[in-house]
């Protein structure tokens, strides 16, 4: 079995729009190739736009989503066409994230992928998460179905994006969750000295750690929480954001990189986990890698840029490969959900 797919990935960090067209084959197990991939920045105006998404009325949110998804389409008919893609079996799109609040049973991630259909006349598969909340799952961890198919070669797969999350086996299953916000915090204090986010750690390197305000940040309730378990915009809104009065921007980032990279390394030292990818923005801000590897030792393991930027894009399109195929694309030992499935609505 060969499939070749494009897949699309919008974090909550809004570094940009990812992109990465991929091929995939079943032979005793899948292997994958990715033949082309693109991160496209997103427009001020489309930042401001899913940046305060959360705050607009039904109405607007409706519209935003119609709106978005003939975004998502023109962006991704000009990636094929500027790039002379062809025999491509489906799109597999994760949209934006808006709302999640699993313990409510939803989450919503816009982007209507009708839109990209209508615009693109491809097959396209859409809202992977909200089937597995209504199953009692968190909609989230979802890549670890990838991380089983296509890395299983580590020990655990540490994604360092707007909130850091790792897949890892335990007892025969995969099991996987989110372990701390990162650049959906980090990136907002950079912001305030006019920088999108903290360049290799260099602003945080110059702070100094508030031992007070550490201590907060490491005793708050999600971290004693067993797996699985998950963290949205909302969570950092209401228990992190109000902890950083009354103290220096950039005093609070370093004792906001110490932090993450303190519940990093726990989850690495109490597992005794020896090789472990590592992903996503995040891994290029030098200054947390090294916080990191200081406390959990050298096994973390920094693989090529393809890999570390677009490896989300590519197991989204793998999970639409999987749907295609009505092949198990959601790990109940990851979620919590009632049962392994397969999910994603078809456009």
């Amino acid at each position: 079995m060969k499939f070749q797919a494009i897949g699309l990935m919008s974090g909550t960090s809004l570094d940009g729009l990812d992109i990465c067209f991929a091929a995939f084959e079943k032979q005793n197990g899948w292997t994958f190739q990715i033949l082309k991939a693109e991160t496209l920045p997103y427009p001020k105006n489309w930042e401001d736009k899913l940046r305060h998404s959360i705050g607009l009325s039904s109405e607007e949110l409706l519209e935003l989503h119609s709106e978005y998804g003939f975004y998502l389409a023109e962006k991704v008919k000009e990636f094929i066409q500027n790039n002379h893609l062809e025999n491509i079996d489906l799109i597999s799109s994760h949209g934006h994230t808006v709302f999640h609040q699993p313990q409510k049973k939803f989450t919503l991630q816009i982007g209507d992928g009708r839109a990209i259909k209508i615009k693109t006349e491809l097959p396209v598969i859409y809202d992977f998460r909200s089937q597995d909340v209504l199953m009692g799952g968190n909609g989230a961890p979802l890549v670890p179905i990838g991380d089983e198919l296509l890395f299983s070669e580590y020990d655990a797969c540490l994604n360092l994006g707007g909130f850091s999350n790792i897949s890892l086996k335990q007892e025969g299953k995969r099991i996987a969750f989110d372990i701390a916000p990162v650049n959906i915090v980090l990136n907002t204090l950079a912001q305030k000295f006019n920088k999108n986010f903290d360049e290799n750690g260099d602003l945080a390197r110059k702070g100094q750690i508030n031992e007070r305000l550490l201590a907060k940040l490491n005793s708050l309730d999600f971290y004693s929480r067993p797996h699985p378990k998950s963290l949205g915009i909302e969570w950092c809104n209401e228990h992190i954001f109000s902890l950083f009065e009354n103290i220096e921007t950039i005093d609070a980032m370093a004792a906001f990189t110490e932090h993450a990279a303190q519940q990093i390394s726990n989850i690495i030292n109490k597992n005794s986990l020896q090789k472990v990818l590592c992903t996503g923005g995040g891994t290029y801000n030098t200054f947390l890698i090294e916080k990191i590897r200081e406390k959990a030792g050298l096994g973390i393991i920094i693989p090529k840029n393809e890999i570390i930027d677009y490896k989300e894009a590519l197991i989204f399109a793998f999970m639409g490969v999987l749907k295609m195929n009505n092949e198990i694309n959601v790990l109940s030992s990851a979620t919590g959900s009632i049962a392994d499935h397969s999910s994603g609505v078809m456009a």
